[in-house]
């Protein structure tokens, strides 16, 4: 049996580039997103628009669900997400091989350690703590060079993250996810991967 690395982290602090350093398979949470049209979807009361850093807007269970198949049998299909269009527009096959532990990597990482330790399927969850203003540079430059949204929305989410982060951090410690720079994220992954059974 295969098990997870959840990796956490304010949007733009590198989780991303982190979790593909490692070598180890990386499958991208944010492809769990739940589509913009969801009547459900919760909307941000300063911005007017769907609030994407709020825990409903993403799919947990689904996510869940799929780790724990990926775990078991070493693979599953995940959705494509396209945040630009704000839907999933397709899905493809995620693979693990023989390696015994993968990365799952995003924004709401945190929010699914406790159901997948119960599961049995959890090797490690870090939430990645890095200066928010360096985030917000970051996030900013990847977000513009994709397209993500328009570039007027785009600066206005980015400050008012900014002023959120260490909050944002802290929930997802108390969600179960431990606090760890750069160079920490580096060393727990390239011990998982180096561990026969993917425990740390």
């Amino acid at each position: 049996m295969h098990r997870v690395v959840l990796l956490a982290g304010p949007s733009g602090s590198g989780k991303s580039r982190l979790a593909r350093e490692s070598g180890l398979p990386v499958l991208n949470l944010d492809h769990f997103y739940r589509d913009g049209d969801d009547p459900g979807m919760p909307r941000h009361p300063e911005l007017g628009i769907i609030d994407w850093d709020d825990p409903r807007s993403w799919d947990g269970e689904r996510a869940v669900d799929t780790l724990v198949q990926v775990c078991r049998t070493g693979s599953a299909q995940i959705p494509v997400y396209d945040i630009a269009h704000d839907r999933t527009v397709g899905t493809e096959l995620f693979t693990v091989g023989a390696t015994p532990v993968f990365v799952a990597e995003g924004l709401f990482a945190a929010e699914i350690v406790e159901e997948c330790r119960a599961r049995g399927i959890l090797a490690d969850a870090m939430v990645l703590r890095r200066k928010p203003w360096k985030n917000f540079l970051r996030r900013l430059t990847r977000d513009l060079a994709e397209h993500r949204k328009p570039p007027l929305t785009l600066l206005r989410r980015g400050r008012t993250l900014m002023r959120l982060e260490r909050a944002i951090v802290e929930r997802q410690r108390a969600l179960g996810a431990r606090p760890a720079d750069a160079e920490e994220v580096r060393d727990a992954l390239r011990g998982a991967a180096e561990t026969p059974s993917g425990m740390p």
